[in-house]
């Protein structure tokens, strides 16, 4: 499935914030593996978040990537930290 992909300003920024080693992963995924990419559904641990539809989170190593999925157009929108539990 072709996906349009855009990248909201604040995911950049996060992005740029962190150490190379997690730079070089999440960038690697979003900008290549992300494009391989079947479905959807393949992220590793996709959830809906809240009851719109719309948003889901999706982790890569210690991080929780944020998504708006609107039709055909995936938007990155942040990338957090997993909280310690």
């Amino acid at each position: 499935m072709k996906f349009e992909v855009r990248y909201s300003r604040s995911f950049l920024l996060d992005l740029q914030s962190l150490e190379p080693a997690a730079y070089q992963r999440v960038y690697d995924f979003v900008f290549v593996d992300f494009m391989q990419l079947k479905r959807l559904y393949d992220l590793p641990q996709l959830r809906q978040v809240g009851a719109e539809g719309i948003f889901y989170r999706f982790a890569i190593d210690d991080y929780i990537l944020a998504i708006e999925v609107t039709g055909q157009i995936v938007k990155f929108l942040r990338i957090l930290p997993k909280p310690n539990i």
